[in-house]
Formats: C-alpha cells, sequence, structure tokens
C-alpha cells in the first residue's frame, strides 16, 4: 500500500467509523467550507474580520497537528487572543460533531485518539501494517509523528528517511526534531547517513556543506560526490521571485553585486 499520511488516516476512518462515533457517510469540508462555517460561528466574536478568520483557521490547523483539543487550547491559551480563539474552536468542534463532518486536520488528529484509546483496533491495525516506509520524515508534524509510533508499536519494524536541513513546511506545523526524538523513543534505531550525492558536482557540494554547516543539525552529515568540479558558481541577486525566474531563464539581467 502506498499513501500519504492523510489517504491512509481518511482508510483508518473509513474503517473504524464506528468506533469514532461517526456515522456513514461523513462529510470532508475543504478550507472554503471551514472558513464559510467558521464565519457563521464567529459572527458576533469576529465580526466577519478575514484577518482574524484566517488567523483563526490557521490556529485551529496548528492545535489540532499538536494533538490538543478545545479544552487543552483553553487551558493554555496566554492571551485574551487564544482564550478568544480557543472558546470559537470549541464552538467549530461541536458543530462539526452535528454536521457528521472532518476537515483535513482531523484525518490524522481522529485516527491517533483511537489508536491510543482503543486497543483492539490499535492491534488490528498493527497487524495490517507490517513494515512502514516513511518518506521526507524532516516534514511530519507532532501527529502525524504519533500515527507512525502508534502503528508501528513495540516492534519497531519501520524505516524513515529525511533530511533535517532539507525541512520546509515548519510553516504548517512540521518539526524537524522528529529526528531526534526517534532515537530516543526506539533506542535501537539504527542511522545510515546517504552523504553521497549523485547529481550535483564536487564543487556544488563543498558550497553546501559551508552553508549547512551553518545549522543546528540532530544528525551530523558532509555530503561529497564523485563528479569533478565542474563549472564555477555564480552568485545573483534578483529583486523578488518573478525577477528570480527571469533571471534564471535568462530573460533579464541579474543585480550586480
Amino acid at each position: 500500500m502506498v499513501s500519504t499520511f492523510h489517504t491512509l488516516g481518511l482508510n483508518i476512518i473509513r474503517r473504524e467509523y464506528k468506533a469514532l462515533g461517526l456515522k456513514a457517510g461523513f462529510s470532508l469540508f475543504d478550507d472554503q467550507d471551514q472558513m464559510a462555517l467558521l464565519k457563521e460561528l464567529t459572527e458576533d466574536e469576529l465580526e466577519g474580520d478575514k484577518d482574524l478568520l484566517n488567523q483563526l483557521l490557521h490556529t485551529i490547523s496548528n492545535w489540532k497537528n499538536d494533538m490538543l483539543t478545545p479544552q487543552q487550547a483553553q487551558s493554555a491559551a496566554m492571551g485574551e487572543r487564544d482564550q478568544l480563539f480557543a472558546h470559537c474552536y470549541a464552538m467549530y468542534q461541536k458543530q462539526m460533531k452535528a454536521y457528521n463532518a472532518l476537515d483535513f486536520d482531523d484525518l490524522i488528529l481522529m485516527p491517533v485518539i483511537l489508536l491510543k484509546t482503543n486497543e483492539e483496533v490499535r492491534e488490528r491495525w498493527q497487524s495490517k501494517i507490517r513494515y512502514l516506509l516513511v518518506d521526507e520524515y524532516q516534514d511530519t508534524n507532532t501527529s502525524q509523528y504519533q500515527l507512525v509510533k502508534l502503528l508501528v508499536g513495540e516492534r519497531a519494524r519501520f524505516t524513515v528517511v529525511g533530511d533535517d536541513d532539507q525541512s520546509i513546511y515548519s510553516w504548517r506545523g512540521a518539526q524537524p526534531k522528529n529526528l531526534l526524538m526517534l532515537s530516543q523513543d526506539f533506542p535501537s534505531l539504527k542511522v545510515i547517513k546517504l552523504e553521497q550525492n549523485y547529481r550535483s558536482t564536487s564543487r556544488i557540494l563543498r558550497a553546501a556543506n559551508i552553508l549547512i554547516a551553518n545549522n543546528p543539525h540532530v544528525f551530523e552529515k558532509t555530503l561529497f560526490s564523485a563528479l569533478p568540479d565542474g563549472e564555477m558558481l555564480k552568485v545573483l541577486k534578483a529583486n523578488n521571485e518573478e525577477h528570480e525566474a527571469s533571471v534564471w531563464w535568462g530573460k533579464s539581467s541579474p543585480i550586480s553585486l
């Protein structure tokens, strides 16, 4: 079986919907559905403020990725805005349950809660998924890591592939520290470093090593290549991403450094 995290979560929910207290034929809300519901529910609190609604939607998503219930979000709220958002989160969850509906983040959150609390379901899925391979592991968030742990169980028959220097999804909750937590949660973990690069020249990799040496690392590494140095590197400066693309394709000139 080949799957994204969210497709796997959806498959678990479809199989175990009764254990989750859902009815058959549940709905899946997209961003627009969520925004419309939040706008309706928070008319008195946010008065239709688009910026606040977007912040609320993003905050609820982060809370779910961090496995926080509305009650836990309320307890952890530090300021007036977070208190208000936690209150709106509670209203949102109550209405979603009444609609027999899930959002994108529920596709991970609900299976994690179910596998944590229902031993029979957990054992069934651990038997079904006897070995697990996770790619781009540095981009997993808290709930996705919990799902991995619950699926592999004590047998721990799994492999993850990842690079903490390539994490690009922190804006949606990715936690490169999950690589570090692996070695803590699974002490017998075997680390295999894939340091040889077969695509880039040696000159490019030397430059890359200088840059990534400035990053905090979970696992130290030195990239190398059997390819010769090749062409000299060029440093180009652009005004923005559109100018950068034009420079790359030779349609405009770079800014002089």
